[in-house]
């Protein structure tokens, strides 16, 4: 696998967008937040997601430049329409309304429907953190096709439903929790596949409802397992939740419509610390608490104990310096669309030597 610098990924990744249809806006804003998820260490996030990007604009399922619409507003919500649009762009946007009504209302919830893949959910709560707030998001693939059995079942009821929340502190990387509520990611296991790696038992189910370690099952019929192993009814609970907070609640509904269209419904939801404790303290006592987390003695096998969001601050420093690794699939399929796009000669294609 080749070691990338950040740079180069950011201008590959934007200059395919922007080859297939993309304003220089959105091809930045979407390269940005992919390769801040490689950094991040979320390669399944990444810059491997823009293949699937470009082919749903040619599919019609992503509309370049298409509007953002408010549906429905008033002091506390908002309820947007995507129109198809790139999701980074309108979550992106939906977040900034939501953390300008809370800072005048204290609280504020938002609504969005009809809009492409949002990436790593944790984007856009940690800018309500990074703005002194608490930051909340759940996210649902709308009625695109489940992946997800519930809890006791083998037929795929769910999506991967993600949630995250931010808060702010002192510490020097974000505190926040950005999970599926599914085992894993659906995005992990394409990324196993790709890389030709195993995964934990206790991720998915086959086709015929057995136990499997082989990612590539996912894609062949299988099911991934609700967070939580032989808990995985606290998982599907939650999961549950997010889809009536992220599905219903913003009006797109419930299970599969056959088109197929990937349509990220999300919730969003903002607090005013300084609605209930001043600001300061309220970050010192959190910086104060994390510390006291990693305070603590480790497990056997365990380097040290980090706080939520750590290690993903690791990775960002780490990543910045040495490169970010690409499977050398990835790296291929970009070289690839760069041809069939007629720009591979007016990129750069430098890897950094390995040490």
């Amino acid at each position: 696998m080749p070691r990338i610098s950040e740079d180069v990924l950011l201008n590959i990744s934007a200059s395919l967008l922007k080859s297939s249809g993309a304003s220089n806006e959105e091809a930045t804003i979407v390269s940005e937040h992919c390769i801040d998820a490689n950094l991040a260490g979320h390669d399944s996030h990444g810059i491997i997601q823009i293949p699937t990007y470009i082919e749903r604009i040619e599919m019609g399922h992503i509309i370049p430049g298409a509007p953002f619409e408010i549906v429905k507003s008033s002091d506390t919500t908002t309820v947007i329409d995507g129109n198809w649009g790139f999701g980074y762009l309108v979550s992106k946007r939906a977040m900034e309304i939501t953390i300008e009504k809370a800072k005048n209302q204290n609280v504020a919830a938002t609504t969005v429907f009809r809009q492409s893949h949002v990436g790593r959910v944790a984007s856009y709560p940690t800018m309500a953190s990074s703005a002194g707030m608490i930051g909340l998001m759940t996210a649902d693939s709308g009625r695109a096709a489940k992946t997800v059995a519930p809890f006791g079942g083998v037929e795929a009821r769910l999506g991967t439903n993600p949630i995250c929340i931010a808060m702010p502190s002192n510490l020097e990387g974000p505190l926040f929790v950005d999970m599926a509520t599914s085992a894993a990611a659906a995005g992990k296991l394409n990324l196993a596949a790709v890389r030709g790696d195993e995964v934990p038992e206790g991720w998915i189910l086959d086709n015929e409802g057995k136990p499997t370690t082989d990612p590539s099952s996912l894609k062949e019929g299988g099911v991934l397992l609700p967070l939580g192993g032989n808990e995985g009814h606290k998982g599907y609970g939650l999961s549950v939740m997010i889809e009536i907070f992220s599905g219903i609640l913003t009006g797109l509904g419930f299970g599969h419509e056959p088109s197929g269209r990937h349509n990220d419904g999300c919730f969003m939801a903002v607090f005013n610390v300084e609605a209930f404790l001043p600001l300061e303290q309220f970050k010192a006592e959190v910086t104060e608490f994390a510390k006291y987390l990693k305070s603590s003695s480790s497990r056997q096998g365990v380097e040290e104990v980090l706080y939520p969001g750590e290690i993903e601050s690791k990775n960002i420093s780490l990543n910045k310096a040495n490169g970010i690794f690409i499977e050398d699939s990835t790296w291929n399929h970009l070289q690839f669309i760069s041809k069939r796009l007629e720009i591979f000669d007016s990129l750069d294609w430098n890897t950094i030597p390995n040490n």
